[in-house]
């Protein structure tokens, strides 16, 4: 299909191309030969008369003219996507559809199963996909990367809708067996302690490192992790403390011999939101997975302060 003479089958190359700024690479995604895929770039570049792609070095960079359209041609495939996969008379007991959801490894564990018994308890026919978090992770949903993104508000985007699904307290997990397995925990024994982090995967960093910092709060961190749900296994056998999640922490403490503490100062909830783009909104796939996952934290009980020291 043509539009204004331009082969419109040529813009998911050229989305392609300008994401992964490699011709091999955009080639392998779209399983062509990287010669087509060169012969695309070339009948790209005569009919925007721009190079658009360039080498610099061992890389290849967009030229200006490439970066200004970049948001547009993602914006057009994710609307003709929205478009085409939107099914009015959609019926998970029979669409096949696959679903890419964007979570933490906190949110895996602690919300996905109880949204997969429940698609289950349904009948679904669907399929998902769980894509680790990233850095700014609603440049995925913008990319058509993924459906859906749960995170907390500080990684949304305010160009998408979202709605708040849960919230939850963070906690300070300690070997029971260790230094700081007595109770309770003073804040000068947390600054003054070694420190157990996660760093996620693709990302620079967290919720709760962001909250720390506006504490003055710098943790002596002897380790590095990329699980949220490996922190409360770590600590054991060590002097080291760990900032986890309440819900995570309460279902460790089930299986492991560990001490959840308050945390020793005021710390604000873990707010974490369902978003998705603009432009599927409507889509009713995305409104029965909504409503899964709102049932589904709904069944979800948080660590309240009562339950520890």
């Amino acid at each position: 299909m043509r539009f204004k003479k331009l082969d419109l089958n040529l813009l998911v190359a050229l989305d392609h191309l300008l994401n992964l700024q490699s011709i091999s690479r955009a080639a392998e995604e779209m399983n062509m030969s990287q010669s087509a895929m060169s012969n695309a770039l070339t009948r790209l570049r005569d009919y925007f008369g721009d190079p658009l792609l360039v080498q610099v070095g061992r890389h290849m960079e967009p030229t200006p003219r490439a970066e200004a359209m970049r948001h547009s041609v993602k914006d057009i495939l994710v609307r003709v996507e929205a478009a085409i996969s939107s099914d009015l008379d959609f019926d998970p007991a029979h669409s096949t559809r696959e679903f890419r959801i964007l979570v933490s490894d906190y949110s895996m564990t602690t919300l996905m199963p109880r949204v997969f018994a429940l698609a289950d308890a349904e009948g679904a026919r669907v399929r998902f996909s769980l894509i680790p978090q990233m850095d700014s992770p609603y440049l995925a949903i913008e990319r058509g990367e993924a459906d859906i993104l749960i995170t907390p508000t500080m990684f949304t985007s305010v160009d998408h809708p979202s709605e708040l699904l849960f919230e939850d307290a963070f906690v300070c997990v300690a070997w029971s067996g260790g230094k700081y397995g007595r109770q309770p925990l003073s804040e000068l024994q947390y600054r003054d302690a070694r420190h157990l982090r996660m760093v996620p995967p693709r990302s620079t960093t967290s919720f709760e490192t962001e909250f720390l910092k506006t504490r003055g709060i710098e943790r002596d961190t002897v380790v590095v992790c990329y699980s949220f749900a490996a922190l409360p296994h770590l600590v054991v056998g060590t002097n080291y403390l760990a900032t986890v999640h309440g819900l995570l922490a309460k279902s460790a403490a089930a299986a492991l011999p560990i001490t959840l503490h308050k945390l020793p100062f005021e710390a604000p909830a873990l707010d974490q939101r369902v978003q998705w783009h603009v432009h599927k909104g409507q889509d009713p796939g995305i409104k029965w997975l909504k409503r899964l996952m709102h049932q589904a934290a709904g069944e979800l009980q948080p660590l309240r302060d009562q339950s520890i020291s």
